[in-house]
């Protein structure tokens, strides 16, 4: 029998507010006044404040409908109509073609395809079912389950999208077991993704950050990690969200709003929440409890990992030679054949595509974004606050808000670093900590917002949706955003 709850779901209040009729109606006005704005304003005086309506459109529909691509896609058509109403059809065209040729969403698609396909491959051969019994025989407790589920993120540095998926996938068994909740689980995946990838210089986040850093001149040609690794102990929101969820694993944090009625319902036996599709095709595949069917499991890994590496921190490289490397494994054991393997491929694919799709709708709004301005209107506004001592802390708050609302943790920062450098320069504020301050911002913003792709990736993985996820997060992520203020404060 299913456990019934009394809970409120997180979208219950607002169900009123969906019915069609009423949805479409404001739907409609609301395309009228972007209309009506586009018309009657001038893009040569640029847009100012309207620059803000589009991403304030996004989050006011994600929070009220829950779905998170349709909200993106409506905020980039509002964007374009404000650009040019008239010109709808051809910007949209438009705008599709330059996100979906951009180095970056390729890069980001065949990735999270690959990963996918990768993850499926090691599920219907068993191989995550035998680590996961394996890891169950010597985890005795809740707490011990949640805190190998941390270790295993502080491990996976290299880059957080492989933290999410992997550790997502591997620990859902054990974390069931013990009646830990979904989203508990995706709180410490998300939480150790990120946060871990900016602190360690041999990841994804310091290698283009670094470079960053040489295309604005703030460091030499081929100097941008050296200057990187003098910012780390500045990157407060890393060290404090690590401290953090290392006291929720160990239960010396309370569970906080969301996450306390999810933990409630998973304390009754339902740890997944009702009607979420499981990134999971094939946990059904055989297991094998003897030492191979970890190796299984362990291998594809590490060679993921060390390919990765070899390949100058590439991900793409890394799982493309762990792919190949897992089908000659499985293949010369006949755990599965080719067919099933590509097969499998294929299935992990499809499994991807919500996140992809999620992840490319961010870009089209942060393209747009870039167009009306609103990355340079929020910086040149609060430029008058900006002092020596304030410095640090307004540029995480402002630049935390920013990627919070638009979800662009990297790109974002090749349109505000040209803005802040010089501006920090102006008021004397010392490069390393407004360098800190800004590495923050991207996770900070990353961490919390409910469509950024660590925070989808990490939902998908361990079986919520993003906004189950960042609703339940969002209590945490505001503690690390608070402490790492009071530390800019205080240092500055």
């Amino acid at each position: 029998m299913t456990t019934q709850t009394s809970a409120i779901t997180p979208g219950a209040r607002w169900a009123p507010l969906r019915s069609r009729p009423l949805m479409m109606g404001v739907m409609l006005l609301t395309v009228l006044g972007f209309v009506a704005i586009g018309q009657g304003h001038d893009p040569a005086q640029g847009y100012g404040w309207l620059s803000l309506l589009p991403t304030l459109l996004v989050l006011v529909f994600a929070l009220v409908t829950q779905r998170t691509v349709e909200a993106l896609f409506s905020g980039a058509v509002a964007g374009l109509l404000m650009l040019a109403p008239g010109e709808l059809v051809g910007n949209v065209v438009d705008l599709s073609m330059t996100v979906m040729m951009d180095e970056t969403i390729a890069w980001l698609i065949l990735v999270c395809g690959l990963m996918g396909g990768l993850i499926t491959i090691l599920e219907k051969g068993g191989s995550v079912l035998s680590f996961s019994n394996a890891m169950v025989k010597r985890i005795r407790s809740k707490r011990q389950s949640m805190l190998v589920t941390f270790l295993l993120g502080l491990m996976v540095f290299i880059d957080d999208y492989l933290n999410a998926i992997a550790i997502s996938s591997s620990m859902k068994k054990i974390t069931d077991t013990y009646k830990v909740s979904r989203e508990k689980l995706a709180y410490l995946v998300d939480s150790t993704a990120a946060p871990i990838c900016i602190l360690v210089p041999i990841s994804t986040w310091a290698v283009f950050f670094g470079g960053l850093l040489e295309a604005n001149e703030v460091a030499e040609s081929g100097a941008g990690l050296k200057v990187y690794i003098e910012a780390i102990p500045y990157m407060m929101y890393g060290w404090v969200t690590l401290a953090v969820v290392l006291l929720v694993a160990l239960g010396k944090v309370p569970d906080l709003g969301a996450m306390k009625a999810a933990e409630q319902r998973a304390a009754k036996g339902q740890p997944k929440p009702d009607g979420v599709e499981e990134i999971s095709l094939g946990q059904d595949g055989p297991s094998n409890d003897s030492s191979w069917g970890v190796l299984n499991f362990a291998l594809p890994m590490v060679v993921l990992v060390a390919a990765s590496w070899y390949y100058d921190i590439d991900l793409l490289a890394g799982v493309f030679v762990a792919l190949v490397f897992t089908m000659v494994l499985y293949g010369v054991q006949n755990l599965l054949s080719m067919h099933a393997m590509f097969d499998a491929v294929y299935d992990g694919i499809k499994i991807m595509l919500l996140p992809i799709a999620t992840v490319v709708g961010g870009f089209m709004l942060k393209n747009v974004n870039d167009q009306l301005g609103l990355t340079q209107y929020v910086i040149e506004t609060v430029a008058p606050l900006l002092t020596p001592g304030m410095f640090p802390a307004i540029i995480f708050l402002v630049m935390t808000a920013l990627v919070f609302g638009t979800a662009s943790s990297w790109g974002l920062f090749a349109v505000a670093m040209p803005i802040v450098f010089p501006l920090a320069a102006e008021v004397g504020s010392p490069l390393p900590l407004v360098i800190g301050a800004l590495i923050s911002a991207s996770a900070a913003g990353s961490h919390s917002c409910f469509f950024s792709d660590s925070t989808v990736l990490s939902a998908q993985g361990s079986g919520c949706t993003a906004m189950q996820h960042a609703l339940s997060q969002i209590p945490y992520a505001l503690i690390g955003i608070v402490l790492t203020t009071g530390f800019f404060l205080v240092i500055a």
